[in-house]
């Protein structure tokens, strides 16, 4: 799915109904790689399936392995053996690519008759650091239309009842501990909150277990994405032993944020929204702002920045004559353009403003992806003066709340960090100090 993919790099879309025996897909993934290693990017394609052909042809496909990852991870040295695996109705394959600045994991999906119908490059997550586990962590699933989400319920030590936050992940195929490279800030937050006395909620994405069945339908929307199984997160953790379902809140970050305010719109009984790094405008101006500020830190010339700036520029343009009723045919950046039309008339600044509920708006000050000025700024205005909403900025952190690396760029989510305490800290004070909704 589009948006604030960070450091992964995403070729196409898992789609197809029912899976090819894994060691098929073996032998997919190990053709793609031996051609990419000669240099035949148009051999790479031969078993990519329609959707995958029609968004990765092969001089992309050599821009992303002879350009893109070089820039980022070095030469390329030598690759692992790949590990196979099943992922609801598609076959996987991961092997591990060792570059000369770190590893990387590619992964290819493939449906019942070998056709690949997925494949991603994305950093290598590191293991799980050793250490004291928050207290009375086990799963539970968070139920959707299309089945169960695995999820972690986190409670704090003692008997409760706890104040309690569900987190809502940012775009993109996303695990419940939004992991980012090394990086896990939704596990680091639910522990952190945990220790503070607050029970947590979170889920893997439907976009993420479901991706194959996902990508098969033209008519995907924001709500399926983000908001409906959101709602769904927090029905159940409201029934949990040790909650408190008066003190129920949503915690968003980056798109999650961005849609805060339709979950706290649709769910009035929530005790208050957080939102981490959350977009205050359009996605597609934020996506400009972008390609704009990293797109030549990221090796693109000025003709690459302004062709994609164009791009962008005429998808404002086909929505906003676009009628819902018929959306436009084809894709844009990875998602079908009916979902980009979900997106069209939702304004997240409005929302808030509308609503009567607690919120808490934390930014980085070194968030290249959402801006501090464009965003934080803009949120601070429309909802200063009310009481019952707070501001915090965090010189020196990043869009993951952990210190700013030293390029500016998605490359810096690579080294291995913790979201801040001081962050954690304020979202803990602020919770444990909202009242309960009647």
């Amino acid at each position: 799915m589009p948006g604030f993919r960070s450091v992964l790099i995403s070729l196409g879309l898992l789609g197809a109904a029912g899976a090819a025996s894994a060691s098929v897909c073996a032998d997919r993934s190990a053709e793609i790689l031996a051609a990419l290693r000669e240099g035949d990017y148009a051999a790479a394609t031969t078993h990519f399936d329609a959707r995958v052909k029609a968004a990765v042809d092969a001089q992309r496909l050599e821009q992303v392995w002879a350009q893109a990852l070089p820039l980022k991870f070095g030469a390329f040295d030598h690759a692992d053996a790949g590990t196979e695996s099943a992922q609801g109705e598609t076959a996987l394959v991961e092997t591990s690519l060792h570059f000369a600045h770190g590893p990387l994991v590619m992964r290819v999906a493939c449906d019942a008759r070998g056709q690949v119908t997925g494949l991603r490059f994305a950093p290598a997550a590191a293991p799980p650091e050793a250490g004291p586990r928050a207290v009375n962590e086990r799963r539970l699933d968070v139920p959707s239309p299309l089945g169960p989400l695995p999820g972690t319920l986190t409670l704090p030590s003692g008997q409760g009842p706890f104040p309690a936050v569900v987190m809502v992940d940012g775009s993109g195929p996303h695990d419940g501990d939004e992991t980012i490279g090394p990086n896990k800030p939704f596990r680091d937050i639910a522990q952190g909150l945990a220790a503070a006395g607050i029970a947590s909620l979170r889920y893997d994405k439907r976009t993420l277990v479901y991706g194959a069945r996902i990508a098969a339908r033209k008519d995907v929307t924001i709500d399926q994405e983000v908001t409906d199984d959101a709602l769904a997160a927090v029905k159940l953790l409201a029934t949990q032993p040790g909650v408190d379902p008066q003190r129920l809140f949503v915690l968003g970050h980056s798109l999650g944020g961005y849609m805060a305010p339709r979950i706290g719109q649709r769910d009035p009984r929530l005790a208050g929204l957080v939102l981490l790094a959350a977009p205050a405008r359009p996605l597609q101006e934020v996506s400009a702002q972008q390609v704009r500020e990293q797109g030549k830190l990221q090796g693109l010339t000025e003709a690459q920045v302004a062709q994609r700036e164009q791009a962008i520029d005429a998808e404002r343009q086909l929505l906003a004559k676009a009628d819902p009723a018929h959306p436009p045919a084809g894709a844009f950046g990875g998602a079908p353009q009916g979902y980009w039309l979900s997106l069209r008339d939702y304004d997240a600044v409005a929302v808030a403003k509308e609503l009567a509920m607690p919120m808490l708006v934390l930014q980085g000050g070194s968030d290249f992806q959402v801006s501090p000025s464009g965003d934080f700024a803009r949120w601070q205005a429309a909802l200063a003066g009310r009481p019952q909403v707070a501001f915090h900025r965090y010189d020196g952190l990043n869009h993951l709340f952990m210190p700013a690396g030293k390029t500016g760029t998605p490359a810096d989510y690579q080294v291995p960090g913790h979201v801040d305490a001081q962050v954690i800290g304020d979202m803990a004070a602020w919770i444990k100090a909202q009242p309960a909704r009647r």
